[in-house]
């Protein structure tokens, strides 16, 4: 794909480059490229068969034998030793070596708990993030994304709204390696190919000090890993060519030349192509590939219609040429990581890579990108492949997130999975897990004026042990409005739910619940949200809004419209900020930006990811007005609200209204509540959230709160009612301290709440 960063970094063809630093380059051994061996049979061979070859004197006398190299010196094959040297000293899994060197023994390992996660601990570190997405921030001229970030100006604007973390986003190098060139990423530096920062982003040193700023104004740095997957970059290549442990990184199976002509031909301008459906299954029968997998992501018909990908014939190490079928779970230029493999290389490679953010960087926190897809098994005959919720991910995510642990940090996982399986990934792994539960609920209750369907996907959290405190509630972030519902569409496709006066199983509840957001948010009248494949809808936050709104167009929406747009928002934000976990939002939500014309990103989207017209570029300080992209490319946003610094200065802006929720969820400690109901409700647009504090109150017991929200257009009374109320308390609205009413013997009490309204509601016992 050709992406708008357009960095692909060309080396040197007569002296090629490495950026690692001088310490770890020391550490490179000299590549040993072995002579290819003859794989004709000898007279000695056919007269004695039974020889062992360990006896013969070639094999016996080989250290000492002449080396000679027949290849190009400047060919970028498996036979030029400066060529797989150079892919050595710029491979993860070399720096992972080195690292792990530096840490062991230490006595700082054996400082931190770490066999259990902690979400409460982990939401007191940092418990409002702001999701960065580095191609897409607008900088000063001549500024580098990392430098941006460590702006003091910045963390002031952060402070004052109440954002204690930043999320940079992937910012190591990403993309793969073609011959001596670098090719650019994929998948938006979710393919990594390195631990070293990606110039175009900044450099360490910028990096740490981002991290200084961030302490100075009382917050915290948070970095990712993908522990699934790599780019195509220098381990790949030297996997492709048997390089010694390299093979052991991926899932890939070397396919013999006789089988060749079961496998497509590779175009020259490729290195690899998918296979289809009758190719996986051919190499399955045969026993080379474990065949189908339950669900095929980001499928595209004649792009991806398997997991698999063959790659064209590449000449070994040892001058074997070879062709591999590999794993890739997300995009053919993302080979995914073998957690199981003898040599343990994957493992070594991303340990070596979360060591490195920790420690060299100095981030408090690590995002695991896609870590549900860590095992992958053969399953009954005729049956896809287990490779979800696998045992073997639940302990690769141990492994992960205890080391993250050890070391003093702590993880949050993206796991778009069932409910049981966040619980259990999280019960050992990550310390808290993006909210894929309860995302698409809210959606769709702003989108329908009904909050029947989020209200069951609360309760289902809850009753399968899942608790809000051990969940990240976000906006909008650089991924798609996720409406796949794995829960409902898989497990319990067949289980029966009781909606809107019948009962539907949990495959036609998630099928009506996609189709009404459909309908509702991509309908002729707001083309300007896009269905992205199977996964969702491409939109922000605010075009998800104006599309509910009822606007046909986004050039429609005027500034009278604005004020609408952005109570909506409000609204959407305290149902992620006024309950227990972590709060994230981004930059496109700060601004209020709006997704971009399709034509300005036509050849970013031409294979179907139309996320690209939810990344708008965005300048948060107004650094840059005369800028019409970003540093990386990416067109500028229509932003709704205006920069930090315009809407701090104004009561009635969006960033001043979230000032406002989060310094509530501040005084009350929200983030590390309990929540202990969720409540049927008088009027189908409202929503109450009942919740027990930390704070004990005169009694002796815990406080109760209550997050009351409107999450439609027109004005509400209705009746609050919850066994979990306490019979005679006042209830007091917190935004001003005024007591309102109290809560009669039935456990009930009246409330009056306008459009796209949000009350939080503190209940004080009456003196015995």
């Amino acid at each position: 794909m050709d992406e708008p960063i357009g960095t692909a970094r060309t080396t040197d063809s007569t002296e090629p480059e490495t950026t690692e630093p001088e310490a770890r380059e020391a550490e490179v051994a000299a590549v040993e490229v072995p002579e290819p061996e003859s794989t004709e049979i000898t007279y000695d061979e056919q007269l004695y068969p039974a020889r062992p070859r360990r006896l013969r004197p070639r094999a016996n006398l080989r250290g000492g034998s002449i080396r000679r190299t027949v290849s190009d010196p400047r060919a970028a094959n498996g036979l030029n030793p400066a060529y797989v040297q150079w892919l050595v000293r710029q491979s993860m899994l070399k720096d992972a070596d080195v690292l792990s060197r530096q840490l062991s023994g230490s006595p700082s390992m054996w400082r931190n708990p770490y066999a259990r996660p902690d979400a409460r601990r982990a939401v007191s570190t940092s418990d409002v993030w702001f999701t960065a997405y580095p191609i897409s921030l607008i900088t000063r001229r001549d500024q580098s994304f990392l430098a941006a970030l460590a702006d003091p100006e910045l963390w002031t604007a952060f402070q004052r709204i109440g954002i204690n973390g930043v999320h940079t986003g992937p910012v190591k190098r990403a993309g793969g390696l073609r011959g001596w060139q670098e090719t650019p990423s994929v998948d938006g530096h979710f393919d990594r190919i390195g631990t070293q920062i990606d110039p175009i982003f900044g450099d360490e040193e910028t990096f740490q000090r981002m991290t200084d700023v961030a302490e100075e104004h009382g917050g915290v740095v948070i970095d990712d890993i993908v522990p699934g997957h790599t780019g195509k970059g220098a381990d790949f290549r030297l996997a492709e060519m048997a390089y010694k442990d390299y093979p052991g990184i991926y899932h890939m199976v070397e396919i013999p030349p006789e089988e060749w002509d079961l496998l497509p031909e590779v175009p020259e301008h490729r290195d690899s192509v998918n296979l289809d459906a009758a190719t996986e299954a051919a190499l399955a029968e045969r026993g080379y590939i474990i065949g189908e997998l339950q669900r095929v992501i980001f499928y595209a018909p004649g792009v991806k219609e398997t997991n698999w990908s063959v790659t064209a014939p590449v000449v070994g190490v040892d001058g074997v040429t070879r062709r591999w079928v590999y794993l890739h779970y997300f995009k053919e230029g993302q080979p995914s990581v073998n957690w199981l493999d003898p040599t343990f290389s994957g493992m070594r490679l991303v340990i070596g890579d979360a060591l490195h953010s920790l420690g060299d960087l100095g981030t408090s926190a690590l995002r695991l990108d896609a870590n549900g897809f860590l095992g992958v098994e053969k399953s009954a005959e005729g049956l896809p492949a287990w490779s979800e919720g696998h045992p073997l991910s639940h302990a690769a995510n141990h492994v992960i997130a205890g080391m993250v642990r050890k070391v003093g940090g702590f993880t949050f996982q993206e796991l778009n999975l069932t409910v049981e399986d966040i619980r259990d990934t999280g019960a050992v792994g990550a310390d808290l897990s993006y909210d894929f539960i309860n995302r698409p609920a809210y959606h769709h209750a702003l989108a329908t004026g009904d909050t029947e369907f989020l209200r069951l996907t609360l309760r289902t959290s809850l009753e399968l042990g899942v608790e809000p405190a051990s969940l990240v509630h976000g906006l909008q972030n650089h991924d798609e409005l996720t409406y796949e519902l794995v829960h409902w569409a898989t497990l319990h496709k067949n289980d029966l739910y009781p909606f809107r006066y019948q009962e539907l199983t949990g495959g036609e509840l998630a099928e009506l619940i996609r189709s009404e957001l459909v309908e509702k948010l991509t309908a002729p009248t707001a083309d300007y949200n896009l269905v992205f494949t199977t996964n969702g809808i491409a939109c922000t936050t605010a075009s998800l809004i104006a599309a509910t709104q009822g606007h046909a167009t986004l050039d429609s929406i005027t500034e009278a419209d604005i004020p609408a747009i952005r109570d909506a928002h409000l609204l959407l934000a305290a149902f992620n900020a006024w309950q227990p976990g972590v709060f994230a939002l981004s930059g496109w939500d700060l601004l209020g930006a709006l997704t971009l014309p399709r034509e300005q990103v036509a050849d970013l989207i031409a294979d179907g990811d139309t996320r690209w017209i939810e990344r708008g570029a965005h300048d948060l300080l107004g650094v840059a007005p005369e800028e019409e992209r970003s540093a990386s490319g990416m067109p500028r946003a229509r932003s709704l609200y205006g920069t930090l610094p315009e809407q701090l200065a104004r009561p009635d802006s969006f960033a001043s209204g979230l000032r406002d929720l989060l310094r509530i969820r501040s005084r009350y400690g929200i983030a590390t509540a309990r929540q202990v109901d969720v409540p049927d409700v008088a009027h189908p647009g409202m929503l109450v959230l009942v919740h027990e504090l930390e704070t004990l109150d005169e009694h002796g017991l815990p406080i109760v709160q209550l997050s009351v929200l409107n999450m439609s257009a027109e004005a509400v009374d209705g009746t609050i009612r919850s066994d979990a109320l306490p019979l005679g308390a006042t209830v007091i609205d917190a935004g001003d301290d005024s007591e309102l009413t109290t809560v009669d013997n039935l456990s009930s009490f009246p409330l009056s709440i306008g459009p796209y309204g949000v009350r939080f509601l503190v209940l004080r016992r009456p003196e015995v």
